[in-house]
């Protein structure tokens, strides 16, 4: 598999760049770390996957740069967050939600099944919506 692009939407920098340092060693290429709706907006490329945390330098935008990502490029979105109550409607191209704190397996997991449809074993912090 080659690597995706990905964008994180995330505001605390540790974490953040715990996200990159999985994500680019597994052969993924970030394109950007965002952490508020300024930052999104800056984008200059598409991101196939978006990790998106809800709460964000910019309070609880999280949930509407979701909705963007969506709408604007069509990126799957993954939700990695410990309030997965505060999403309220997911964006339409949302794959689910890894509960924070993540492991590395979890947020690859929800990659490789975001871009192939499948992911191996799944583990049990990652939340998965059903479409019908």
């Amino acid at each position: 598999m080659t690597g995706a692009n990905i964008l994180i939407v995330e505001d605390e920098f540790l974490v953040a760049l715990e996200l990159e340092d999985i994500l680019t060693d597994a052969g993924h290429t970030v394109v950007g770390i965002a952490p508020d709706q300024a930052a999104v907006q800056k984008l200059d490329r598409t991101p196939q996957v978006a990790l998106v945390d809800l709460n964000l330098r910019d309070g609880p935008s999280g949930p509407s740069i979701a909705r963007q990502l969506a709408e604007r490029f069509g990126t799957i979105i993954v939700y990695v967050t410990a309030n997965p109550g505060q999403i309220g409607t997911p964006a339409s191209t949302a794959l689910g939600v890894v509960q924070k704190p993540f492991s590395q397996h979890a947020i690859l997991a929800a990659v490789s099944l975001a871009l192939k449809g499948e992911a191996g074993t799944l583990p049990p912090e990652l939340d998965l919506y059903y479409s019908e």
